[in-house]
Formats: C-alpha cells, structure tokens, sequence
C-alpha cells in the first residue's frame, strides 16, 4: 500500500455520521467505541467521537480529490442533501471554486474533480 493520509472528522453520533454517508456510497471499513472508517473506492474518512460539537461553530474539513465529481454530487442530492446556501448538510453545486459538501456535523469536504 503507497503512503497515504485519511482526514479525522468529528461525530457527535456514529449511528447517524455512518447512516448518512452510507446514503453517499460508503461503507463501513471499522468501528468500535472511539473510532470509525468509512470507505468509498479508495476514499477513506476516519471519524472521532465528538458529542458535544454544534456544527455551526466546526472547523473541520477536507479535500475529496475525485475522478467523477458528477457523480458524488448528484448522489448527494439523490440522498436528499440540500442545495441551499444555509442548513446541515448541505452541498454546493461544483464551481470553478468553492464546492463542497457539508455533513449534519458541519465538518466541510471540499469537492475537487481529478485531471
């Protein structure tokens, strides 16, 4: 395996961070008390127990560098993840700059569609 980074995000509930990335195509790599893995393809996000976090004041976020951006964006809405500008989640429609999804824990992953 090459050398590799996964981003840390907060979960205030691992039942409910794990069931709404499920609806984007992750599945479950790891799980116990005080950590998570969810896996897309070769995407990993790893999660940490954070029970008390308000998502309006998170400053959690990450970088999914993707080959079908589209894709993962229409797969957002088909989970039923909000457009608008306000509101957890949400997504942002992919711009030249500043796409991105939001998590119901207001961590950002910045969208980025791979050359």
């Amino acid at each position: 395996m090459a050398d590799r980074a996964t981003p840390n995000l907060p979960a205030r509930d691992f039942d409910k961070t794990e069931a709404f990335y499920a609806e984007l195509g992750f599945e479950r790599s790891w799980r116990d008390g005080g950590w998570m893995i969810l896996s897309r393809g070769e995407v990993q996000l790893e999660f940490f127990p954070y029970p008390g976090l308000d998502p309006a004041e998170s400053s959690f976020g990450c970088c999914l560098r993707l080959d079908d951006m589209p894709a993962f964006v229409e797969a957002c809405h088909a989970a039923g993840i909000s457009a608008g500008p306000v509101g957890f989640p949400r997504v942002q429609a992919p711009r030249r700059e500043h796409s991105g999804l939001i998590d119901h824990d207001g961590s950002l992953l910045r969208l980025v569609q791979n050359a």
